[in-house]
């Protein structure tokens, strides 16, 4: 039985169609599990200062993910596997000494850099939560400890990736984070009411470990399961962090971006962090199951396809991603925003989420999800430039960007506290000038706004360098198409809610749950037909993809990807 599991992990798979299919559903999955987990906390905690604790001893341990596991993240070291491998005589052989290597140097920089944070949280708190007492800073010091062997487990993890990525092992791959929701959960549900928050954290901690331990019969079976190695060759691995540093210094700006948020965030009202964070989790929901999907699924063929030197189809699998993520988030954008209240009542209104949660929570879910398209585009292009080997132009973007959002969510702060005009007009908007809080409001238009930014800057960069005229105005075909079918799709969703107000009892989950449901089919359907009168050609290679019987032992490779 185990052998038949460790088979199903190890298949291939071919197309990026194909595989963003698979690494979709099984995301889907994830968030699925993630949106039980984010109900099971607003349930049980509800928007209040433990949740705050919980989400604020987040920041360092992540902080340190993106600054010392990011340096052996999968797109640096994917192409330096696919060199190694492509050695006949002892290819890998070398590869796994490769790994052993990363995994040594790795495993000292992070337990150094581990005990390093777990000595300086108490004097660097103050900056995390500003906004906290000083008893709610030392319960945040403790959770924030425990958390810090997450960011361990998860780098190892993640270095595992690499390989199975590069093997197209996108099962494993994709169950990686269920695993990683599954712990979270059992953290609420077993380890909350015995521990309190702290118990919340030894959830986390069980969740990457499950994230590790998923990968490593793969590992052993493909016979790159790395080892200590005594003997480090430190050039090759100087080369790696020569690569990596840009990476990670983009992501650090990324991360000090949200800790500045999160710090604005304590000042505002007990719960504004988490309201903050339960809207970021929601919407990255289509996030991962689009963006991530096909991102992660293009990025092995594409580094193949740049070291073989073979740009056009390079420039042709960037192209096919860049529509399909379009051709899915406009929609789904358009859908989120029309039924954001129905979305977070139903997900995470319940116990002690309230209702005025649920309206200032859809209000911040609505700002986020306006840069879903953004979002979703960065992940690809920064990946295509990774794939290339120009590691420095995604960083100086996510430099100016980073400065960006910060300077503009402390601006923005200071216009609506002192500009009332301007506050009315933002409350009136989304219906919210009853609730105490709303300046929480201002965090995610500064992060949409800025991640806008970033998208409309790696464009330019991308287009200059790898895009030709036909690729670009097809792309703007994709965006016209895709843009007609979610107006009509958001216009019969709103015109539905107001029917189903009606037809539904609306103080039951269920009269919520089914008004929501019934408004969003009918836009979908409404949506199919204007792409089916238009003639979009996405439809038609989606259901090409869906043909394709997944579970085949070998998936063939589209004609474009030939000569890898």
């Amino acid at each position: 039985m185990v052998k038949k599991f460790i088979n199903i992990l190890n298949r291939e798979f071919g197309s990026i169609n194909q595989a963003a299919i698979l690494i979709g559903f099984f995301t889907l999955l994830s968030q699925i599990l993630g949106l039980v987990r984010d109900r099971s906390l607003a349930h049980v905690i509800g928007p209040s200062i433990d949740l705050d604790i919980y989400y604020s001893a987040f920041r360092i341990p992540d902080f340190m993910y993106v600054t010392v596991a990011s340096l052996v993240s999968i797109t640096v070291l994917v192409p330096f596997l696919i060199k190694k491998l492509d050695n006949e005589e002892d290819g890998k052989k070398q590869a796994q000494k490769f790994l052993s290597d990363i995994f040594t140097v790795f495993m000292f920089a992070i337990i150094v850099v581990s005990v390093i944070l777990y000595i300086l949280l108490p004097y660097i708190a103050h900056y995390i939560t500003p906004g906290f007492s000083p008893d709610e800073q030392i319960r945040m010091i403790a959770v924030s400890r425990i958390m810090l062997l997450s960011p361990i487990f998860m780098g190892i993890s993640n270095l595992f990736g690499s390989v199975t990525q590069l093997f197209r092992k996108f099962l494993v791959y994709a169950l990686c984070p269920v695993m990683y929701n599954l712990g979270i959960i059992i953290g609420i549900l077993v380890f909350y009411p015995i521990f309190g928050v702290e118990g919340l954290a030894m959830g986390v901690v069980i969740g990457a470990l499950l994230h590790l331990s998923i990968q490593i019969p793969v590992m052993i079976k493909d016979g790159l399961l790395p080892k200590f190695s005594f003997s480090v060759d430190f050039q090759q691995i100087k080369k790696v962090f020569s690569l990596s540093l840009p990476r990670t210094l983009g992501l650090a700006l990324n991360h000090i971006a949200l800790i500045v948020i999160v710090a604005q965030a304590s000042m505002i009202k007990e719960g504004s962090i988490s309201i903050f964070n339960l809207s970021l989790a929601l919407q990255s929901v289509p996030l991962g199951i689009i963006g991530a999907s096909y991102s992660v699924a293009a990025f092995p063929t594409l580094a193949k396809l740049f070291s073989k030197q073979n740009y056009e189809s390079f420039v042709e699998h960037i192209g096919t991603a860049v529509r399909q993520i379009i051709f899915w988030s406009l929609p789904i954008s358009f859908l989120f925003i029309v039924l954001r209240a129905q979305i977070v009542r139903v997900i995470l209104g319940s116990g002690s989420f309230s209702w005025s949660d649920t309206r200032l929570t859809a209000a911040t879910l609505a700002l986020f999800v306006i840069s879903l398209v953004s979002q979703s585009m960065v992940l690809l292009f920064t990946r295509g430039f990774y794939a290339a080997g120009k590691t420095t132009r995604p960083l100086l973007v996510n430099l100016f960007t980073s400065v960006f959002i910060i300077v503009l969510s402390y601006s923005l702060l200071c216009v609506y506290r002192t500009f009332p005009s301007f506050q009315y007009f933002i409350e009136s908007l989304f219906r919210v000038s009853d609730i105490k809080g709303t300046a929480i409001l201002m965090l995610p238009l500064a992060y949409s706004l800025g991640t806008m930014l970033n998208f409309f800057l790696l464009w330019i960069l991308f287009k200059k360098d790898f895009l030709g005229k036909d690729t670009y105005d097809f792309m703007f075909k994709t965006i016209f198409q895709s843009f007609v079918a979610s107006f009509f799709i958001g216009y019969v969703a709103y015109l539905l809610l107001e029917v189903g107000a009606v037809v539904f009892n609306l103080n039951t989950f269920f009269g919520v749950l089914f008004q929501g449901l019934v408004a969003g089919f009918g836009g979908v359907v409404a949506g199919i037909c204007v792409l089916l009168l238009i003639k979009n050609k996405e439809i038609i290679e989606i259901k090409n993809a869906l043909k394709t019987k997944f579970w085949k032992e070998k998936v063939l490779v589209q004609s474009s990807e030939e000569g890898i």
